[in-house]
């Protein structure tokens, strides 16, 4: 998963390059950039190697920490963050409009983009991901994992402890 975070902070780093030059290539008195659609390809792919990993790590992560009688709960977890993500972007759209369109300034993300920064947007996420990373590394390094599957000489041993119990 932190592999991910790293791969999706990459990914929001190349957006905003993307934008930055996108902005170069506007023509004047038109609402079209003559830069090349294919600039987008680096940060589509990225994003889409980063939800690889995260939603795969996710799911593996749940399936193997779970017991086995709630194992669809956690995939049902996995499920939900995903959406919750969703409707937190969709806040953070909304409240980065709503704090840098002030007066007269159109704000980072207006109808018309040319006359907008979603360059910042996107290295503000990147910003974010970073912090998500860290907050992730902490969690990681406090967590220890769930051992579900005893092996069999923890088995045998316990039931000789229970043997030898049975017999005194």
């Amino acid at each position: 998963m932190g592999i991910g975070l790293v791969i999706g902070m990459l990914a929001m780093v190349a957006a905003g390059v993307t934008e930055i030059q996108r902005l170069k290539y506007v023509t004047p008195g038109e609402k079209k950039s003559s830069l090349s659609i294919f600039w987008q390809v680096p940060q589509y792919v990225l994003v889409g190697a980063s939800e690889v990993f995260m939603y795969v790590g996710q799911l593996e992560f749940f399936n193997d920490q779970a017991p086995d009688g709630i194992k669809s709960f956690g995939s049902s977890l996995c499920m939900a963050s995903i959406s919750l993500g969703n409707y937190v972007s969709s806040l953070l759209v909304s409240m980065v409009m709503g704090i840098t369109a002030r007066g007269d300034s159109p704000g980072w993300i207006p109808a018309d983009l040319n006359q907008g920064h979603m360059d910042r947007f996107y290295f503000l996420i990147a910003g974010l991901a970073a912090l998500d990373l860290i907050i992730y590394v902490f969690c990681a390094k406090w967590y220890t994992c769930i051992n579900l599957y005893t092996n069999e000489k923890e088995l045998q041993l316990e039931e000789q402890q229970k043997d030898k119990l049975a017999k005194v």
